[in-house]
């Protein structure tokens, strides 16, 4: 078994936040381990500090394990969804009514056994101390669960925002394909009912897809290229022998989730600014692979090229200018950072010394078993 078989259960883009969190917790339990020995010290009794860190350390661990990190491991029972996993109020209730007393037994268990006594015995020797030992870590672990809720919740509701401004500029790049469309079709039904048939095909399944997808933040891969598939079938008929295309797909890259639409701008890219103005028109290719834990899908054309000034700004994260040829660019590299913040890139480069354009986009990616 692979090791990204074995974390398949954890996202990719939440394993460093999951270990972020952790850390605070760890870092949290210090001052905890420190307070419970000097409380012990005080009372007379004998305690060494390393007894109080390992209580501390094992009871914070074991209640982070069972209410931050088993959302990922169990979302699809507690309905979890992506991009933040966190489960519909009951259900995340219930997981804090459960993680969090399991995780305080079973780190006692774990002090317990290394000094070599059982908390327990207070329940007969010293029962107000146990309840207030019991009552100040479920407290604090409740503090905890609630403060990475929140702000889960804030990253969200920015995501939401961000995503609705989005959505407006995603509704601006679509009426230019539509409308050309429209009109090719009109001259074609009089001249080739054949080809006009055959492009009134595509267009209905691609403008259902679009439909379908505008509905949810992520599809799957293959639905991505499916309507890839139908709009250069589109733009194949529109400019005839002059465009060529080509879709690689790896088996097993199907079911993984990205970004709807987040390669439909650079492919009318490639073809508004580097085919059509060529007499010759050219080739396009759409490929998707992974490399390093990422998810790089690129559009290469062999068209005009792309500019200095455009190039810079998109490999150097520069603002971009809002002209007719950087608007798609601009427009995927809005959504990357909306979505995936620093965990997600574009970069463009030439394919050729004069001509050609290739453009990238990288995600984090995430194993999804067929």
């Amino acid at each position: 078994m692979t090791l990204h078989r074995l974390f398949a259960w954890l996202p990719a883009d939440q394993r460093k936040p999951l270990l972020h969190r952790l850390l605070i917790v760890w870092a949290v339990s210090l001052p905890i381990a420190v307070a419970t020995w000097i409380g012990h010290k005080s009372d007379g009794l004998p305690h060494r500090l390393e007894v109080s860190l390992v209580y501390s350390y094992a009871i914070s661990t074991f209640i982070w394990l069972f209410t931050d990190a088993s959302r990922f491991a169990f979302k699809k029972v507690l309905l979890a969804q992506a991009p933040f996993y966190w489960p519909p109020a009951l259900r995340a209730s219930l997981m804090l009514l459960v993680g969090i007393p399991l995780g305080y037994v079973l780190g006692t268990l774990v002090g317990d056994a290394y000094a070599g006594w059982s908390t327990w015995d207070l329940w007969r020797l010293n029962t107000n101390r146990l309840a207030g030992m019991v009552i100040s870590s479920v407290a604090i672990s409740a503090a905890f669960v609630a403060f990475f809720y929140q702000r889960a919740k804030a990253e969200s509701l920015a995501s939401q925002v961000t995503q609705a401004q989005l959505m407006l500029l995603q509704s601006q790049l679509e009426p230019h394909m539509l409308f050309n469309t429209l009109a090719h079709l009109r001259a074609l039904i009089g001249q080739d009912t054949a080809r006009a048939h055959a492009m009134l095909d595509h267009l209905n399944d691609y403008l259902r897809t679009t439909l379908r997808a505008s509905r949810q933040p992520l599809h799957p891969l293959s639905e991505e290229f499916s309507r890839l598939q139908d709009y250069l079938s589109l733009m194949a008929i529109r400019m005839g022998a002059r465009l060529t295309f080509e879709l690689d797909l790896p088996n097993g890259l199907g079911k993984t989730l990205v970004p709807c639409f987040i390669l439909q701008p650079l492919v009318e890219n490639a073809i508004r600014h580097g085919l059509e103005p060529q007499v010759a028109g050219g080739h396009i290719q759409v490929q998707a692979i992974v490399r390093n834990d990422e998810l790089k899908l690129s559009v290469t054309d062999n068209g005009g090229g792309i500019s200095d000034l455009v190039l810079a700004q998109v490999n150097d994260d520069a603002p971009m200018a809002t002209n007719a040829a950087s608007w798609g660019l601009a427009h995927v590299r809005q959504r990357l950072q909306a979505l995936y913040g620093q965990r997600a890139r574009l970069n463009g480069s030439r394919t050729y010394p004069s001509s050609g354009t290739y453009m990238q986009v990288s995600l984090p990616y995430t194993f999804q078993p067929d």
